[in-house]
């Protein structure tokens, strides 16, 4: 939801305005062999007051995942200086084949520490329609680095910019380890770090006394096995925070404790393993979190929240607890809080698979919160900031949207800087079909597709997009169009066997395009090839027009008949099916349909009266098509851009208000 709401919002103003008038007026995969020589960071060790780290606890359960990494992490939240303060051990464990002697880690808040860096220069401080302002300044820094024996580590590290060079980007850093660690070994490294808090800004940060921690410790960059995601050879992938993208990272478990003051209350990824607890003496209170089978954790804290949750159960969820932290200014719509999450839930899990986990926290950021709102984490969702207090559907769309990527972001868990569609193109078809479902809401499916204006690859690097417009129209709209056009290819219970074979083989595994084209084909037993090339691994949309059109009066056995030519062309991609209709000026229409495969047609027609009009996919069933004006030619006097303008946009306007109900 985070880029599209947004987007939506401008793009149905802009269009309303535009129709308006019309009508009154025409009534890098791998680190590069050389790395550029950086300074090393300066290392700067300070006690911190928070409670020690225990030993790494053991694997016991059943697990869901892979669990390479181990997370044990203490943090305090200090309001006054709107920093974090925290102590983590981490544990690593080898899955490849071959020793590694170096480690890479994410140090994201860094992307907001000035100007120059590589998210701020791609973004210019703007994202979701959000502008970062003057105090939207935050930083990481390790105050210290060293083995679980001691040894220190940062006179061995350095950060690196392996996607654009960008020396003042700090938001990756390259360790040197002292000892490689063997296949199937593992390393446990510790760290003092201190986060600065932005105001908040792409998905962090602070309003008034609001706190949203996300992407906000040092986070292990993913160790990929040859295989996994069609890699050649094991190796690290490595990218920076960029504008666009978002995140990847490995499965594994977390064990945080998280200090706030005595105030404040604490929403959190997993389940808390104990009541907080209050020290009296320092004014403060101490909450602990723990998940397991999860690839991030996030947490929100503030003194203002109104706490309420509810449980549910179904035939494909056991048991779940949804905990629901409200601003007190949205206390009055729980209930449509409450009921959106559990018709999400409830749905997604039967038409995919399992929740698997037993707790969902939503938190509604106050106004002037969108910063931090709309987003998703794994066990934890953020919905818009409550400044309206009379939402709209917008309330609900949010919120089954950012469950939707519970399964498709949480689960299967793709490479969101490579592969963003395979998120948020799945979460946007299923939210979609979920707003149809439960609440009636369709979405106008010929109006989106006229927005994307600028058709890109799906399977493409976030930050290599040009601008986040065209990253949001591609991974959000195209992708979701993009499935759509197989649903209508293969019907819709069809289409639910390929999304459920996907998610069901898939969770917890990250996979590629390749992996779900492999599902699609095996499900539907053909070759979807040339689809993908197009669609997909290419840029095209669909793009049919009736290009011309001849009338010519003869007579035959003294009639009066008239031969009738069309010329209907192909500009974009192949559609399976292309619906034409001819209506005669004695009003009879005559519907036929072309395979659309090659570039052009040829149509002849013989008949009583001439042609008056010709339309190439008059009920708007082929979901690709962006160019609808081209698709009506009119048989007149007037020129022909006049023509095709005045009948085109008349249909077109009357698609949309027709379906004005999105």
């Amino acid at each position: 939801m985070k880029n599209r709401m947004y987007n939506r919002w401008l793009q149905w103003f802009l269009l309303i305005v535009v129709a308006g008038s019309t009508v009154y007026v025409a009534s890098k995969l791998f680190l590069p062999q050389n790395e550029p020589a950086l300074s090393r960071i300066e290392a700067r060790v300070e006690p911190l007051p928070i409670n020690p780290i225990p030993n790494p606890t053991p694997k016991t359960e059943q697990a869901l995942s892979n669990r390479v990494v181990e997370y044990h992490m203490n943090v305090e939240l200090l309001p006054d200086t709107k920093e974090l303060r925290g102590q983590q051990a981490i544990t690593w464990i080898n899955p490849g084949m071959k020793p590694v002697d170096h480690l890479y880690m994410h140090l994201y808040p860094n992307a907001f520490a000035s100007k120059k860096t590589t998210f701020m220069r791609e973004s210019g401080g703007q994202l979701r329609g959000d502008k970062a302002l003057e105090d939207s300044v935050g930083s990481m820094k390790l105050n210290k680095l060293q083995t679980q024996n001691g040894q220190d580590l940062t006179g061995r590290m350095w950060f690196v910019q392996p996607d654009d060079g960008n020396t003042d980007d700090h938001t990756l850093l390259k360790i040197s380890l002292p000892q490689a660690v063997n296949p199937g070994e593992s390393i446990t490294l510790k760290t003092d770090f201190t986060v600065k808090m932005p105001f908040a800004f792409a998905r962090m940060g602070y309003v008034d006394d609001f706190y949203m921690a996300g992407q906000w410790f040092p986070k292990l960059a993913v160790y990929e096995t040859e295989g996994t995601r069609d890699r050649a050879e094991e190796g690290w992938n490595l990218h920076q925070y960029h504008g666009n993208s978002e995140f990847y990272a490995d499965f594994g478990i977390y064990n945080v404790k998280i200090k706030v003051p005595a105030s404040y209350v604490v929403a959190a990824t997993g389940f808390p393993i104990k009541s907080s607890q209050e020290d009296p003496a320092s004014k403060t209170r101490s909450y602990d979190f723990y998940s397991d089978d999860v690839h991030d954790f996030a947490w929100a804290a503030s003194p203002r929240f109104r706490y309420y949750e509810e449980t549910l159960a179904t035939k494909n969820i056991p048991g779940l607890k949804i905990k629901l932290y409200l601003d007190p200014a949205h206390e009055a719509l729980k209930s449509r809080y409450f009921a959106a999450a559990k018709k999400a839930l409830t749905r997604y899990s039967e038409w995919y698979g399992t929740y698997p986990y037993d707790t969902l926290s939503i938190v509604i950021p106050p106004p002037g919160g969108n910063g931090a709102g709309g987003m998703e984490y794994p066990t934890l969702v953020t919905g818009w900031g409550a400044a309206d207090k009379s939402p709209g559907f917008e309330l609900e769309r949010v919120i089954v949207h950012e469950i939707g990527h519970q399964f498709f972001y949480g689960m299967v868990a793709s490479n969101e800087f490579e592969e963003a569609w395979l998120d948020e193109g799945f979460t946007s078809y299923a939210e979609d079909a979920l707003m149809q479902s439960e609440y009636g809401v369709s979405t106008n499916l010929p109006v989106e597709a006229s927005y994307v204006t600028s058709p890109a690859a799906l399977k493409k690097n976030a930050w290599e997009y040009h601008g986040h417009s065209q990253y949001a129209d591609n991974v959000y709209t195209r992708a979701k169009l993009v499935l759509k056009e197989i649903e209508s290819r293969v019907g819709s219970d069809t289409m639910s066997t390929i999304m459920r074979t996907y998610f069901e083989r898939w969770r917890f595994k990250h996979p590629t395009t390749h992996d779900f084209q492999n599902v699609v084909e095996e499900v539907t037993k053909q070759s979807w090839e040339s689809f993908f090339n197009q669609f997909i691994y290419g840029a095209l949309m669909v793009d049919y027009s009736v290009d011309d059109i001849q009338t010519k009066r003869v007579t035959q056995n003294g009639k009066l008949l008239y031969d009738n030519s069309v010329l209907i062309r192909k500009r974009g991609g192949t559609a399976a099916n292309v619906p034409i209709r001819f209506h005669f000026a004695d009003g009879r229409t005559v519907d036929r349909v072309w395979d659309g495969a090659e570039s052009q047609a040829q149509f002849k027609l013989q008949h009583t009266s001439p042609l008056d009009w010709v339309t190439v996919d008059p009920r708007f069933t082929i979901v690709l098509e962006n160019k609808h004006i081209n698709n009506y030619l009119k048989t007149s006097v007037d020129s022909k851009w006049q023509t095709r303008w005045n009948l085109g946009i008349t249909q077109f306007l009357d698609t949309l208000f027709s379906w004005i109900a999105w």
